[in-house]
């Protein structure tokens, strides 16, 4: 036997109990589950990849055995996708999202929601004023794409059936559609300029409350500052904390690229942004949610109590869903694995 074949032989008579016992662990994974495995075994696993990984690169390094190379090839391609691919099915994927990825998500930007629910109704408040001093800011604010015959030289009566008959039912579909779409660009836009400093997303926070703000003061003008609000609650308990949660995402994110600390800019932005990206996908589903309730529920629903009983019961509900404490094993153990 030659000195080569000696030292092939060597080599994996002294490595091949690692070899046949990740083997085995991936033959019995493979065939059934990653519940197959006990405590113990799943804690060897990755010990067990590491060194057969390590006897692959000496392997290689020494131009041992070709079919020892091969085999092992083989076996840490197993492993790897056994450790790091994605064993879970799809349906469990977006329940654990739902159930726990984007609460996480949103609980993890709570400063970056504060910021950016004071720089909307920073806004509001602005607009308001302004606009309650001298009507003319009312055209500043408001594009003319979305006045929908709401003016300041409209009557007190042409104000209220704007509140309660905006439209028919068979022009519902659309309208909700169209919301659905504007409002989505809008929270993309909050979202994705975030990494120049997150300064277009403060400012299109800004300029969205700046717009409720024109809107509303218009109705009080009018009196009709209690219809108003039955108006807007309905559809925008959801819909502005939608808008107002992607802000705050790219908040994150510029926050992260101005002050990176002890990563490298390109690093932080893509940390923040993991995490960002988990609220916005829920943000979507949050605007698909509020295009129904206005363009359903606000138009099929014209009692005041009711709209501010609808909006409110809403705002409380996503409060609780996004903020309620949790104190499981699962939810630390999702937020020290996705975001960390």
């Amino acid at each position: 036997m030659s000195s080569g074949s000696l030292k092939s032989h060597k080599f994996r008579t002294d490595r091949e109990n690692d070899w046949k016992q990740l083997e085995t662990l991936l033959a019995r994974l493979e065939s059934r589950s990653i519940g197959a495995l006990s405590d113990g075994e799943m804690i060897a696993l990755p010990a067990l990849y590491r060194a057969t990984l390590s006897s692959l690169n000496v392997a290689r390094a020494t131009s041992l055995d070709q079919d020892v190379i091969i085999y092992l090839e083989s076996l840490t391609t197993r492993a790897y996708f056994a450790i790091y691919g994605n064993q879970t099915r799809m349906g469990t994927r977006i329940s654990r999202f739902f159930r726990i990825g984007w609460p996480k998500a949103v609980q993890d930007i709570t400063r970056e929601t504060i910021a950016s629910t004071l720089v909307f109704f920073l806004g509001a408040l602005l607009a308001f004023v302004m606009v309650r001093t001298n009507m003319d800011w009312y055209f500043s604010f408001i594009p003319e794409s979305l006045m929908g015959g709401r003016t300041p030289a409209s009557t007190v009566t042409e104000l209220r059936d704007t509140l309660y008959h905006d439209g028919d039912e068979s022009g519902l579909t659309m309208f909700a559609s169209f919301l659905f779409s504007h409002n989505s660009r809008v929270a993309i836009f909050a979202f994705a300029l975030g990494f120049a400093f997150a300064i277009p997303s403060v400012a299109l926070m800004l300029y969205n409350g700046c717009t409720i703000g024109a809107f509303v003061a218009l109705f009080v003008d009018k009196g009709l500052g209690f219809e108003v609000g039955g108006w807007l609650i309905i559809h925008g308990a959801t819909e502005l904390f939608a808008i107002i949660l992607a802000g705050a995402a790219g908040i994150k994110i510029g926050w992260a690229v101005a002050f990176p600390g002890e990563r490298s800019r390109i690093d932080a932005a893509s940390h923040a942004g993991t995490q960002a990206a988990a609220v916005l996908g829920g943000v979507i589903v949050m605007l698909f949610l509020a295009g129904l309730l206005e363009g359903f529920g606000r138009q099929l629903v014209t009692n005041d109590y009711a709209r501010y009983a609808i909006g409110l019961t809403t705002l409380g509900l996503w409060l609780i869903y996004f903020y309620l404490p949790r104190d499981n094993d699962e939810w630390h153990e999702y937020g020290s694995g996705e975001f960390s």
